[in-house]
């Protein structure tokens, strides 16, 4: 998928949501762990009521991880439906690697080339080397960590070196790697202030916005701070769409919290 192809679709949709799959199998509706393949039953039950709302889907590796072989074959599962049902939403691993250059080439061909998704998320640690084979590949992305939700973020991400803040001279210095145009960034929606610094760095990326909802973050503020000429976001919500009911109406409660985030999203594109 392109950048223009993605702008497309939060203009088709007036919507720049994206909804995290992060499928715990302790809040999951318990009729649901009777079936063959719950992980999958609830994606797909989620996607189902919620396509025609969102530009992204975000399973996180970690939740499927967890559960070995089986959670494997249920992510398989589930971008396979993603890719053959709706081709058009951007889907997004969010797997956080980044290692030595010949590891990070075979993380970027698991995710991109054998599940087919059309981004990763990265860690930028380790530098070039350990990003630029995420950025081989035509029409994928890596998504940057760059000023993250957590608590720890001011650990290190906000701290002065060389007299600028860490995080600012991590997006700088990404923007010189290979195919750099390939970058996208997380900026976590409970660091709004921060957007505008962010935004005379990197005027035109389309930034991953985690935070908002359940970690306290305003889509009003993400918006005012760092929304482009292009939207250029894509804003994430996980438990509070997903988790909205533990009942067998989980599905129906799902797409009544993803309808008010999309309305939302609605008119601030209207107002933009």
């Amino acid at each position: 998928m392109t950048t223009q192809q993605l702008v497309q679709q939060i203009h088709k949709k007036k919507s720049f949501l994206c909804i995290g799959l992060d499928v715990d199998l302790t809040k999951i509706p318990q009729h649901l762990l009777d079936l063959e393949d719950p992980i999958f039953e609830f994606n797909k039950a989620i996607i189902d009521a919620t396509h025609d709302l969102c530009v992204s889907y975000k399973p996180n590796m970690a939740f499927y991880e967890a559960y070995g072989l089986k959670g494997w074959q249920s992510l398989q599962k589930t971008i396979n439906y993603l890719n053959e049902r709706h081709s058009e939403i951007f889907t997004i691993a969010d797997a956080k690697r980044g290692d030595i250059g010949n590891t990070s080439t075979m993380y970027a061909k698991a995710f991109l080339e054998d599940l087919d998704f059309d981004s990763i998320t990265v860690a930028p640690y380790m530098g070039k080397d350990s990003v630029e084979p995420f950025l081989a590949f035509e029409n994928k992305f890596a998504i940057m960590l760059a000023l993250t939700s957590n608590e720890g973020a001011f650990d290190f991400q906000t701290k002065n070196t060389a007299g600028e803040e860490l995080y600012k001279t991590v997006i700088k210095t990404s923007k010189t790697w290979k195919n750099s145009q390939n970058l996208m960034y997380v900026v976590g929606a409970t660091k709004a202030e921060y957007f505008t610094e962010i935004r005379k760095i990197v005027p035109n990326s389309f930034l991953l916005v985690p935070g908002v909802g359940a970690q306290g973050g305003s889509l009003y503020d993400v918006c005012s701070y760092g929304m482009n000429d292009e939207v250029g976001l894509l804003v994430n919500s996980s438990r509070g769409i997903i988790y909205a009911s533990n009942g067998k109406d989980f599905a129906e409660k799902a797409r009544e919290e993803a309808l008010k985030m999309q309305q939302e999203m609605q008119e601030i594109l209207a107002n933009k």
